[in-house]
Protein backbone atom coordinates (compact mmCIF):
# COMPACT_ATOMS: atom_id res chain seq x y z
CA UNK A 1 0.00 0.00 0.00
CA UNK A 2 0.99 3.49 -1.22
CA UNK A 3 1.56 6.88 1.25
CA UNK A 4 -1.19 8.16 -0.96
CA UNK A 5 -3.98 4.92 -0.17
CA UNK A 6 -3.36 4.73 3.18
CA UNK A 7 -5.44 8.01 4.26
CA UNK A 8 -8.57 6.32 1.91
CA UNK A 9 -8.29 3.19 3.81
CA UNK A 10 -8.84 5.10 6.90
CA UNK A 11 -11.72 6.89 5.79
CA UNK A 12 -13.48 3.61 4.39
CA UNK A 13 -13.16 2.00 8.01
CA UNK A 14 -14.71 4.95 9.54
CA UNK A 15 -17.37 5.13 7.52
CA UNK A 16 -18.37 1.77 7.86
CA UNK A 17 -18.08 1.76 11.69
CA UNK A 18 -20.63 4.72 11.50
CA UNK A 19 -22.96 3.34 9.22
CA UNK A 20 -23.21 -0.54 11.47
CA UNK A 21 -23.68 1.70 14.50
CA UNK A 22 -26.92 3.27 12.87
CA UNK A 23 -27.92 0.15 11.78
CA UNK A 24 -27.95 -1.57 15.02
CA UNK A 25 -30.15 1.51 16.38
CA UNK A 26 -32.56 1.11 14.02
CA UNK A 27 -32.63 -2.75 14.85
CA UNK A 28 -33.38 -1.83 18.45
CA UNK A 29 -36.30 0.53 18.51
CA UNK A 30 -38.54 -2.52 15.95
CA UNK A 31 -37.25 -4.39 18.61
CA UNK A 32 -39.07 -2.11 21.21
CA UNK A 33 -42.12 -1.79 18.78
CA UNK A 34 -43.01 -5.58 18.58
CA UNK A 35 -42.59 -6.10 22.42
CA UNK A 36 -44.74 -3.57 23.09
CA UNK A 37 -47.26 -4.80 20.53
CA UNK A 38 -47.10 -8.20 21.84
CA UNK A 39 -47.95 -6.61 25.76
CA UNK A 40 -50.75 -5.23 24.24
CA UNK A 41 -52.27 -8.30 23.01
CA UNK A 42 -51.17 -10.12 26.03
CA UNK A 43 -53.40 -7.90 28.08
CA UNK A 44 -56.30 -7.81 25.80
CA UNK A 45 -56.53 -11.65 25.56
CA UNK A 46 -56.29 -11.70 29.34
CA UNK A 47 -58.84 -9.02 29.60
CA UNK A 48 -61.27 -11.13 27.63
CA UNK A 49 -60.62 -14.25 29.19
CA UNK A 50 -61.55 -12.91 32.40
CA UNK A 51 -64.84 -11.17 30.73
CA UNK A 52 -65.91 -14.93 29.26
CA UNK A 53 -65.80 -16.25 33.26
CA UNK A 54 -69.45 -15.13 34.00
CA UNK A 55 -70.78 -15.40 37.59
CA UNK A 56 -73.68 -17.81 37.68
CA UNK A 57 -75.33 -15.72 40.34
CA UNK A 58 -75.41 -12.24 37.69
CA UNK A 59 -78.13 -10.28 36.61
CA UNK A 60 -80.40 -12.00 34.11
CA UNK A 61 -80.98 -8.52 32.61
CA UNK A 62 -78.02 -9.12 30.80
CA UNK A 63 -79.54 -11.71 29.35
CA UNK A 64 -80.55 -10.95 25.36
CA UNK A 65 -84.22 -10.67 24.36
CA UNK A 66 -85.75 -10.79 20.88
CA UNK A 67 -88.48 -8.17 20.35
CA UNK A 68 -91.44 -10.15 17.98
CA UNK A 69 -95.36 -9.79 17.05
CA UNK A 70 -97.19 -13.03 17.81
CA UNK A 71 -100.96 -14.75 16.91
CA UNK A 72 -103.00 -17.38 18.31
CA UNK A 73 -103.30 -21.16 16.32
CA UNK A 74 -106.89 -20.97 16.58
CA UNK A 75 -109.42 -23.32 15.17
CA UNK A 76 -111.27 -22.32 12.17
CA UNK A 77 -112.35 -23.14 8.56
CA UNK A 78 -110.45 -22.89 5.77
CA UNK A 79 -110.64 -23.26 2.05
CA UNK A 80 -107.91 -23.36 -0.81
CA UNK A 81 -109.14 -20.47 -2.90
CA UNK A 82 -108.74 -20.31 -6.59
CA UNK A 83 -108.94 -17.05 -8.32
CA UNK A 84 -110.01 -16.04 -11.85
CA UNK A 85 -110.63 -13.14 -14.18
CA UNK A 86 -114.53 -13.29 -15.17
CA UNK A 87 -116.80 -10.92 -17.53
CA UNK A 88 -119.94 -9.70 -15.77
CA UNK A 89 -123.19 -10.56 -18.07
CA UNK A 90 -126.94 -9.40 -17.46
CA UNK A 91 -129.14 -11.90 -16.55
CA UNK A 92 -131.55 -11.67 -19.03
CA UNK A 93 -130.31 -9.67 -22.58
CA UNK A 94 -132.20 -9.50 -25.84
CA UNK A 95 -131.67 -8.26 -29.10
CA UNK A 96 -135.22 -6.74 -30.31
CA UNK A 97 -135.05 -6.22 -34.07
CA UNK A 98 -137.80 -5.22 -36.67
CA UNK A 99 -140.29 -7.81 -38.46
CA UNK A 100 -141.68 -5.89 -40.56
CA UNK A 101 -140.81 -2.94 -43.10
CA UNK A 102 -141.48 0.62 -42.88
CA UNK A 103 -139.58 3.81 -41.84
CA UNK A 104 -139.08 4.31 -38.15
CA UNK A 105 -141.64 6.70 -36.79
CA UNK A 106 -140.15 7.34 -33.48
CA UNK A 107 -137.34 6.61 -31.45
CA UNK A 108 -135.08 8.54 -29.00
CA UNK A 109 -132.16 7.91 -27.81
CA UNK A 110 -132.38 5.16 -25.32
CA UNK A 111 -128.49 3.72 -24.74
CA UNK A 112 -128.66 3.43 -20.96
CA UNK A 113 -131.85 4.31 -20.22
CA UNK A 114 -134.07 2.23 -17.72
CA UNK A 115 -137.31 0.96 -18.91
CA UNK A 116 -139.71 -1.61 -17.90
CA UNK A 117 -141.58 -4.60 -19.10
CA UNK A 118 -144.08 -3.29 -22.28
CA UNK A 119 -143.08 -0.06 -22.28
CA UNK A 120 -142.69 1.42 -25.86
CA UNK A 121 -139.77 2.25 -27.49
CA UNK A 122 -140.10 3.11 -31.03
CA UNK A 123 -143.12 2.86 -33.23
CA UNK A 124 -142.94 2.22 -37.41
CA UNK A 125 -145.25 3.98 -39.60
CA UNK A 126 -148.14 1.46 -40.01
CA UNK A 127 -150.59 3.88 -42.17
CA UNK A 128 -150.69 1.33 -45.08
CA UNK A 129 -151.34 -1.33 -42.74
CA UNK A 130 -154.64 0.05 -41.47
CA UNK A 131 -155.91 0.99 -44.75
CA UNK A 132 -155.00 -2.99 -45.41
CA UNK A 133 -157.31 -3.89 -42.33
CA UNK A 134 -159.86 -2.02 -42.70
CA UNK A 135 -160.12 -3.05 -46.44
CA UNK A 136 -159.89 -7.04 -45.01
CA UNK A 137 -162.65 -6.29 -41.79
CA UNK A 138 -165.34 -5.10 -44.77
CA UNK A 139 -164.42 -8.14 -46.67
CA UNK A 140 -165.12 -10.44 -43.63
CA UNK A 141 -168.78 -8.79 -42.75
CA UNK A 142 -169.38 -9.07 -46.98
CA UNK A 143 -168.43 -13.12 -46.49
CA UNK A 144 -170.43 -13.28 -43.59
CA UNK A 145 -173.59 -11.85 -44.71
CA UNK A 146 -173.37 -14.63 -47.88
CA UNK A 147 -172.73 -17.49 -45.33
CA UNK A 148 -175.61 -16.37 -43.55
CA UNK A 149 -178.01 -16.30 -46.41
CA UNK A 150 -176.93 -19.54 -47.75
CA UNK A 151 -177.46 -21.24 -44.06
CA UNK A 152 -181.05 -20.03 -43.48
CA UNK A 153 -181.74 -21.35 -46.84
CA UNK A 154 -182.21 -19.72 -50.74
CA UNK A 155 -185.50 -22.03 -51.78
CA UNK A 156 -188.76 -20.71 -49.02
CA UNK A 157 -190.93 -22.79 -50.86
CA UNK A 158 -189.03 -26.05 -50.23
CA UNK A 159 -189.13 -25.10 -46.43
CA UNK A 160 -192.32 -24.44 -46.56
CA UNK A 161 -193.32 -27.87 -47.85
CA UNK A 162 -191.27 -29.63 -45.31
CA UNK A 163 -193.09 -27.69 -42.76
CA UNK A 164 -196.07 -28.27 -43.86
CA UNK A 165 -195.36 -32.07 -44.34
CA UNK A 166 -193.90 -32.43 -40.94
CA UNK A 167 -197.83 -30.59 -40.03
CA UNK A 168 -199.68 -33.45 -41.81
CA UNK A 169 -197.14 -36.50 -40.57
CA UNK A 170 -198.07 -35.78 -37.33
CA UNK A 171 -201.65 -34.88 -37.41
CA UNK A 172 -202.16 -38.49 -38.77
CA UNK A 173 -200.15 -39.93 -36.24
CA UNK A 174 -201.92 -38.78 -33.72
CA UNK A 175 -205.23 -39.76 -35.20
CA UNK A 176 -203.89 -43.02 -35.85
CA UNK A 177 -202.98 -43.12 -31.96
CA UNK A 178 -206.37 -42.56 -31.08
CA UNK A 179 -208.23 -45.05 -32.92
CA UNK A 180 -205.73 -47.58 -32.26
CA UNK A 181 -206.36 -46.77 -28.48
CA UNK A 182 -210.73 -46.92 -29.14
CA UNK A 183 -210.45 -50.16 -30.93
CA UNK A 184 -208.32 -51.90 -28.57
CA UNK A 185 -210.40 -50.86 -25.86
CA UNK A 186 -213.57 -52.21 -27.85
CA UNK A 187 -211.52 -55.76 -28.54
CA UNK A 188 -210.72 -56.40 -25.24
CA UNK A 189 -215.00 -55.72 -24.50
CA UNK A 190 -215.60 -57.92 -27.25
CA UNK A 191 -217.50 -55.46 -29.62
CA UNK A 192 -215.26 -55.46 -32.47
CA UNK A 193 -212.96 -58.17 -34.19
CA UNK A 194 -209.02 -58.91 -33.95
CA UNK A 195 -208.79 -58.07 -37.83
CA UNK A 196 -210.41 -54.68 -37.27
CA UNK A 197 -207.53 -53.76 -34.44
CA UNK A 198 -204.71 -55.15 -36.22
CA UNK A 199 -205.71 -52.57 -39.05
CA UNK A 200 -205.81 -49.61 -36.87
CA UNK A 201 -202.37 -50.76 -35.13
CA UNK A 202 -201.01 -50.97 -39.11
CA UNK A 203 -202.40 -47.46 -39.77
CA UNK A 204 -200.55 -46.36 -36.04
CA UNK A 205 -197.03 -47.66 -37.64
CA UNK A 206 -197.76 -46.24 -40.95
CA UNK A 207 -198.27 -42.98 -39.46
CA UNK A 208 -195.29 -43.07 -37.13
CA UNK A 209 -193.03 -43.71 -39.95
CA UNK A 210 -194.17 -40.70 -42.47
CA UNK A 211 -193.17 -38.23 -39.79
CA UNK A 212 -190.00 -39.43 -39.48
CA UNK A 213 -189.60 -39.46 -42.94
CA UNK A 214 -191.11 -36.10 -42.89
CA UNK A 215 -188.45 -34.73 -39.85
CA UNK A 216 -185.48 -36.27 -41.72
CA UNK A 217 -186.38 -34.73 -45.13
CA UNK A 218 -186.99 -31.39 -43.22
CA UNK A 219 -183.46 -31.53 -41.50
CA UNK A 220 -181.43 -32.71 -44.54
CA UNK A 221 -182.95 -29.48 -46.82
CA UNK A 222 -182.21 -26.98 -43.26
CA UNK A 223 -178.61 -28.50 -43.48
CA UNK A 224 -177.73 -29.82 -46.74
CA UNK A 225 -179.80 -27.58 -49.28
CA UNK A 226 -177.01 -26.53 -51.78
CA UNK A 227 -173.93 -28.04 -49.70
CA UNK A 228 -171.27 -26.60 -52.44
CA UNK A 229 -172.84 -23.16 -51.83
CA UNK A 230 -172.36 -23.49 -48.21
CA UNK A 231 -168.61 -24.58 -47.75
CA UNK A 232 -167.53 -21.84 -50.45
CA UNK A 233 -169.42 -19.76 -47.97
CA UNK A 234 -167.76 -21.01 -45.11
CA UNK A 235 -164.45 -21.25 -46.67
CA UNK A 236 -164.67 -17.25 -48.02
CA UNK A 237 -165.36 -16.33 -43.98
CA UNK A 238 -162.46 -18.24 -43.34
CA UNK A 239 -160.20 -16.90 -45.55
CA UNK A 240 -161.40 -12.91 -45.07
CA UNK A 241 -161.39 -13.58 -40.97
CA UNK A 242 -157.23 -15.11 -41.19
CA UNK A 243 -156.51 -12.32 -43.34
CA UNK A 244 -157.65 -9.45 -40.69
CA UNK A 245 -155.73 -11.81 -38.14
CA UNK A 246 -152.44 -11.44 -40.09
CA UNK A 247 -153.11 -7.89 -40.75
CA UNK A 248 -153.29 -7.22 -36.97
CA UNK A 249 -150.22 -9.05 -36.33
CA UNK A 250 -148.27 -6.74 -38.47
CA UNK A 251 -150.31 -3.68 -37.03
CA UNK A 252 -149.00 -5.08 -33.79
CA UNK A 253 -145.35 -5.34 -34.62
CA UNK A 254 -145.41 -1.51 -36.07
CA UNK A 255 -145.56 -1.00 -32.06
CA UNK A 256 -141.77 -2.12 -30.40
CA UNK A 257 -141.92 -2.89 -26.94
CA UNK A 258 -139.41 -3.85 -24.09
CA UNK A 259 -139.81 -7.37 -23.85
CA UNK A 260 -138.53 -7.66 -19.73
CA UNK A 261 -137.82 -4.68 -17.32
CA UNK A 262 -134.09 -3.52 -18.23
CA UNK A 263 -131.34 -1.04 -19.56
CA UNK A 264 -130.82 -0.54 -23.58
CA UNK A 265 -127.42 -1.62 -23.56
CA UNK A 266 -127.10 -0.52 -27.19
CA UNK A 267 -128.76 0.78 -30.18
CA UNK A 268 -128.48 0.34 -33.70
CA UNK A 269 -131.41 2.29 -35.56
CA UNK A 270 -132.87 6.12 -34.59
CA UNK A 271 -135.94 7.38 -35.64
CA UNK A 272 -136.33 8.70 -39.39
CA UNK A 273 -134.64 5.66 -40.31
CA UNK A 274 -135.65 2.68 -42.54
CA UNK A 275 -136.18 -0.81 -40.55
CA UNK A 276 -136.01 -3.81 -42.34
CA UNK A 277 -137.24 -7.00 -41.42
CA UNK A 278 -134.60 -8.95 -39.04
CA UNK A 279 -132.65 -5.73 -38.59
CA UNK A 280 -131.47 -5.25 -35.36
CA UNK A 281 -133.02 -1.61 -33.41
CA UNK A 282 -131.84 -2.04 -29.96
CA UNK A 283 -130.14 -4.64 -26.90
CA UNK A 284 -131.84 -4.36 -23.75
CA UNK A 285 -130.45 -6.52 -20.35
CA UNK A 286 -131.77 -7.14 -17.41
CA UNK A 287 -128.84 -6.24 -14.94
CA UNK A 288 -131.31 -6.22 -11.47
CA UNK A 289 -129.41 -9.27 -11.17
CA UNK A 290 -125.74 -10.47 -13.48
CA UNK A 291 -124.01 -13.18 -13.84
CA UNK A 292 -120.41 -13.83 -13.82
CA UNK A 293 -118.97 -15.86 -16.25
CA UNK A 294 -115.50 -16.62 -15.54
CA UNK A 295 -113.09 -19.43 -16.90
CA UNK A 296 -111.52 -21.64 -14.71
CA UNK A 297 -109.02 -25.06 -14.79
CA UNK A 298 -111.12 -28.49 -15.34
CA UNK A 299 -109.55 -29.40 -12.37
CA UNK A 300 -110.77 -26.67 -10.53
CA UNK A 301 -113.97 -26.80 -11.82
CA UNK A 302 -114.43 -30.76 -10.91
CA UNK A 303 -114.41 -29.61 -6.97
CA UNK A 304 -117.04 -26.72 -8.02
CA UNK A 305 -120.84 -27.25 -6.89
CA UNK A 306 -123.54 -25.91 -7.86
CA UNK A 307 -124.98 -23.12 -4.64
CA UNK A 308 -121.35 -22.50 -3.12
CA UNK A 309 -120.65 -19.27 -2.91
CA UNK A 310 -117.64 -17.10 -4.64
CA UNK A 311 -116.01 -13.71 -3.67
CA UNK A 312 -116.32 -11.40 -6.52
CA UNK A 313 -114.17 -8.05 -6.82
CA UNK A 314 -115.02 -5.60 -9.52
CA UNK A 315 -112.38 -3.94 -11.53
CA UNK A 316 -114.10 -0.48 -11.49
CA UNK A 317 -114.93 -0.79 -7.35
CA UNK A 318 -111.29 -1.30 -6.49
CA UNK A 319 -111.73 -2.46 -2.30
CA UNK A 320 -115.32 -3.95 -3.13
CA UNK A 321 -116.10 -7.45 -2.29
CA UNK A 322 -119.43 -9.01 -2.98
CA UNK A 323 -120.73 -12.45 -2.45
CA UNK A 324 -122.48 -14.53 -5.17
CA UNK A 325 -123.88 -17.52 -5.86
CA UNK A 326 -122.71 -20.88 -8.42
CA UNK A 327 -125.59 -21.46 -10.80
CA UNK A 328 -123.60 -23.22 -13.21
CA UNK A 329 -120.87 -25.43 -14.05
CA UNK A 330 -119.78 -26.04 -17.55
CA UNK A 331 -120.28 -29.72 -18.57
CA UNK A 332 -117.98 -29.11 -21.58
CA UNK A 333 -114.31 -27.76 -21.56
CA UNK A 334 -112.25 -25.55 -23.89
CA UNK A 335 -109.98 -28.51 -25.43
CA UNK A 336 -106.79 -25.55 -26.32
CA UNK A 337 -107.17 -23.66 -23.01
CA UNK A 338 -108.39 -27.21 -20.67
CA UNK A 339 -110.73 -24.53 -18.98
CA UNK A 340 -114.40 -24.94 -17.72
CA UNK A 341 -116.87 -21.64 -17.52
CA UNK A 342 -118.35 -21.03 -14.51
CA UNK A 343 -121.45 -18.86 -14.00
CA UNK A 344 -122.16 -16.88 -10.53
CA UNK A 345 -125.25 -15.25 -9.68
CA UNK A 346 -124.79 -11.66 -8.42
CA UNK A 347 -127.85 -9.37 -6.63
CA UNK A 348 -127.04 -6.04 -8.24
CA UNK A 349 -130.70 -3.91 -7.60
CA UNK A 350 -128.78 -0.57 -7.42
CA UNK A 351 -127.14 -1.36 -11.25
CA UNK A 352 -123.64 -0.32 -10.26
CA UNK A 353 -122.26 -3.32 -11.84
CA UNK A 354 -122.16 -2.57 -15.75
CA UNK A 355 -121.97 -4.91 -18.21
CA UNK A 356 -119.47 -6.53 -20.16
CA UNK A 357 -117.15 -5.20 -17.23
CA UNK A 358 -113.91 -7.01 -15.76
CA UNK A 359 -114.21 -8.84 -12.14
CA UNK A 360 -111.97 -11.14 -10.13
CA UNK A 361 -113.83 -14.24 -9.25
CA UNK A 362 -112.27 -16.16 -6.22
CA UNK A 363 -113.55 -19.44 -6.11
CA UNK A 364 -113.07 -21.88 -2.60
CA UNK A 365 -112.23 -25.49 -3.39
CA UNK A 366 -110.57 -27.73 -0.68
CA UNK A 367 -112.34 -26.99 2.77
CA UNK A 368 -111.97 -27.75 5.87
CA UNK A 369 -114.31 -26.52 9.11
CA UNK A 370 -112.80 -27.38 11.91
CA UNK A 371 -108.75 -27.12 11.85
CA UNK A 372 -105.96 -25.65 13.01
CA UNK A 373 -104.55 -22.45 11.12
CA UNK A 374 -102.15 -20.22 11.56
CA UNK A 375 -101.06 -16.59 9.99
CA UNK A 376 -98.88 -17.60 6.50
CA UNK A 377 -96.02 -15.61 7.96
CA UNK A 378 -95.94 -17.81 11.10
CA UNK A 379 -95.22 -20.67 8.87
CA UNK A 380 -91.06 -21.32 7.45
CA UNK A 381 -91.46 -23.75 4.59
CA UNK A 382 -88.51 -26.46 3.90
CA UNK A 383 -88.97 -24.92 0.36
CA UNK A 384 -91.60 -23.25 -1.59
CA UNK A 385 -93.51 -26.43 -2.72
CA UNK A 386 -92.67 -28.32 0.21
CA UNK A 387 -96.00 -29.58 2.80
CA UNK A 388 -92.98 -29.09 5.83
CA UNK A 389 -91.81 -26.64 7.75
CA UNK A 390 -91.36 -25.13 11.29
CA UNK A 391 -93.26 -22.58 13.48
CA UNK A 392 -91.37 -20.48 16.69
CA UNK A 393 -94.32 -21.32 19.57
CA UNK A 394 -93.75 -19.16 22.59
CA UNK A 395 -94.22 -21.04 25.64
CA UNK A 396 -95.50 -19.10 28.89
CA UNK A 397 -91.68 -18.26 29.95
CA UNK A 398 -91.95 -15.79 26.55
CA UNK A 399 -89.38 -18.70 25.43
CA UNK A 400 -89.59 -19.24 21.72
CA UNK A 401 -89.31 -23.00 20.88
CA UNK A 402 -88.86 -24.10 17.29
CA UNK A 403 -92.38 -27.01 16.33
CA UNK A 404 -91.69 -28.96 13.10
CA UNK A 405 -95.37 -28.45 11.73
CA UNK A 406 -96.93 -30.33 8.55
CA UNK A 407 -98.76 -27.87 6.11
CA UNK A 408 -102.32 -28.13 4.74
CA UNK A 409 -104.70 -26.26 2.83
CA UNK A 410 -103.03 -22.88 2.24
CA UNK A 411 -104.28 -19.04 0.89
CA UNK A 412 -102.58 -15.69 0.61
CA UNK A 413 -102.62 -15.28 4.37
CA UNK A 414 -103.09 -18.19 6.26
CA UNK A 415 -102.31 -22.15 6.59
CA UNK A 416 -103.57 -25.03 8.01
CA UNK A 417 -101.29 -26.76 10.66
CA UNK A 418 -102.24 -30.95 9.94
CA UNK A 419 -99.73 -31.85 12.45
CA UNK A 420 -96.91 -30.35 15.06
CA UNK A 421 -99.88 -28.34 17.01
CA UNK A 422 -102.71 -29.19 19.05
CA UNK A 423 -104.41 -25.48 19.00
CA UNK A 424 -104.28 -22.57 21.01
CA UNK A 425 -100.45 -21.87 20.64
CA UNK A 426 -98.94 -18.82 20.68
CA UNK A 427 -97.13 -18.61 17.37
CA UNK A 428 -94.15 -16.13 16.32
CA UNK A 429 -95.39 -13.79 13.27
CA UNK A 430 -92.47 -11.37 12.85
CA UNK A 431 -89.07 -11.67 13.88
CA UNK A 432 -88.71 -15.41 13.43
CA UNK A 433 -86.30 -15.48 10.66
CA UNK A 434 -83.04 -16.75 11.82
CA UNK A 435 -83.90 -16.61 15.33
CA UNK A 436 -82.58 -19.05 17.29
CA UNK A 437 -84.23 -22.05 19.32
CA UNK A 438 -84.60 -21.26 23.12
CA UNK A 439 -84.61 -17.24 22.43
CA UNK A 440 -86.06 -15.11 25.10
CA UNK A 441 -88.82 -13.18 23.43
CA UNK A 442 -91.04 -9.71 24.00
CA UNK A 443 -93.87 -9.32 22.32
CA UNK A 444 -94.51 -6.92 20.85
CA UNK A 445 -96.74 -3.78 21.88
CA UNK A 446 -99.15 -3.86 19.03
CA UNK A 447 -100.06 -7.38 19.43
CA UNK A 448 -100.52 -7.28 22.94
CA UNK A 449 -103.39 -3.99 22.47
CA UNK A 450 -104.69 -6.95 19.70
CA UNK A 451 -104.89 -9.31 22.69
CA UNK A 452 -106.80 -7.50 24.92
CA UNK A 453 -109.03 -6.28 22.31
CA UNK A 454 -109.77 -10.16 21.42
CA UNK A 455 -110.41 -10.88 25.61
CA UNK A 456 -113.11 -7.31 25.71
CA UNK A 457 -114.58 -9.14 22.76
Amino acid sequence: MSDKDKPRAAEYQEHSRVELSERAMRLGRRGIFFVLILAVALTVLVVWLLAGKKDPNADEAEEIVVSVRVAKAERQPIAHEVTALGVISPRKEATVSAKIAAPIKTMPLLRNKSVREGDVIATLESRDIQSQRAEAVAALEEAKANARTVVSGSIPQTTAQDQKALRDATATLNNARAIYERRKVLYDQGGISKKELEASQLALATAESDLQLAQSTARLHSTATQPGDRALAEAKVAQAQQRLAGLDSQLSYATIRAPFSGVITEQFQFEGEYASPGGKLFTIGDVSEVIVKAPVADTVAAELKVGETAKIFPQESPGEELTGVISLVSKGSDPQSRTVEVWINLKNEAGHLRANSAAKVVLATLKAEDSIVVPAAAVTLDAANSDEGTVMVVDDDSVAHQTKVTVGIRTLDRMEITSGLKGGETVVVEGSYALPDQTKVKIGEADDEETEKKKDE
